[in-house]
């Protein structure tokens, strides 16, 4: 399972109480201040690759800070909690809406403050005071509920309606084990894999309507908002590859047309499967439609070399 997206109530520490306390017979207070509680951050960890780990999880909570201690000794602070997050991961206020990226630039947020510790006795201590009884309790430490969202970091982005052999091309290219077969929406969820230092993300297949919530991969498409080229994969044993692009084109603008507008190259894949006459008419129908066409297959080392050099 891959999780891209969590939503968690986020609760810092609260602030420790102060003491009331007194030196032998009274004479004078000695109670300290509590500890302030402990602030939780939201981080990056470059080993990360998903939000797995918080399936099933609602809620992270602060330490508290610590009672002040006799003696005027000051009560321990909670220690600070770190969330640890992939990179590319936005996190989102639910309330205010206001949202905050992490990047290597930008690698760790505050997103609850502790609250404060209390005072003790002793800083009531005054000419006209000289045994104060009161000490305050520590204060809450703030509550937010967020959301975050993961967007993959990729260089290159493989769309396509399902079935045009992203997943296998995919594994040609890298050494990624993506899950391929020759029927629909065989991709659930992205898959990514390492080529030349390059990342390239399989996003599963998007059909007509996806933009309104048909199928699968309208799901994933933020993670191919900030890949430099989008590689568009339509299948040679198609009936109507103009259709095909068409379609692909349609709801990557209803989207996002910032994506839509992306730098792409089309692939006519599996031209193994389908006779010479037909890759040259679907190549010349294609190109009708895009500058960048190039006839592919995983079965062929030439064109393969060819994507390579490409990319």
């Amino acid at each position: 399972m891959f999780v891209d997206e969590v939503k968690l109530k986020i609760i810092a520490g609260r602030g420790g109480n102060g003491r009331a306390s007194f030196f032998p017979n009274r004479k004078g207070p000695n109670g300290g201040d509590g500890g302030n509680g402990g602030s939780v951050y939201i981080g990056i960890d470059k080993q990360m690759s998903n939000l797995n780990k918080y399936s099933g999880v609602s809620q992270f909570v602060g330490n508290d800070g610590i009672l002040g201690g006799p003696n005027k000794r000051h009560g321990a602070h909670g220690e600070d909690l770190t969330i640890l997050v992939p990179v590319g991961t936005t996190v989102v206020d639910l309330v205010t809406k206001q949202k905050s990226e992490l990047t290597e630039q930008n690698p760790r947020v505050l997103i609850c403050k502790g609250g404060n510790g209390g005072r003790g006795n002793d800083s009531f201590k005054s000419p006209t005071n000289q045994t104060p009884m009161n000490a305050t309790p520590g204060l809450p430490g703030q509550v937010r509920d967020v959301h975050l969202i993961q967007k993959l970091i990729a260089d290159y982005g493989l769309i396509g309606i399902p079935n045009t052999g992203k997943s296998t091309l995919l594994n040609e290219l890298t050494a990624a084990k993506a899950v391929t077969a020759n029927y629909a929406f065989t991709t659930l969820e992205p898959n990514l894999g390492v080529f030349d230092k390059k990342v390239i993300a399989d996003i599963p297949g998007l059909i007509e309507g996806a933009s309104t919530g048909k199928g699968l991969g309208i799901k994933f498409l933020k993670h191919i908002e900030k890949v430099k080229l989008l590689i568009h994969c339509i299948s040679a044993e198609s009936k109507d590859v103009t259709k095909d692009f068409n379609t692909v084109m349609n709801e990557l603008e209803l989207y996002n047309a910032v994506v839509a507008k992306k730098d792409m190259i089309v692939l006519l894949t599996k031209i193994d499967l389908v006779s010479e006459d037909e890759v040259e008419k679907k190549l010349k129908e294609l190109k009708k439609v895009s500058e960048k066409v190039y006839p592919i297959s995983v079965v062929d080392p030439e064109s393969i070399e060819a994507l390579k050099k490409l990319l």
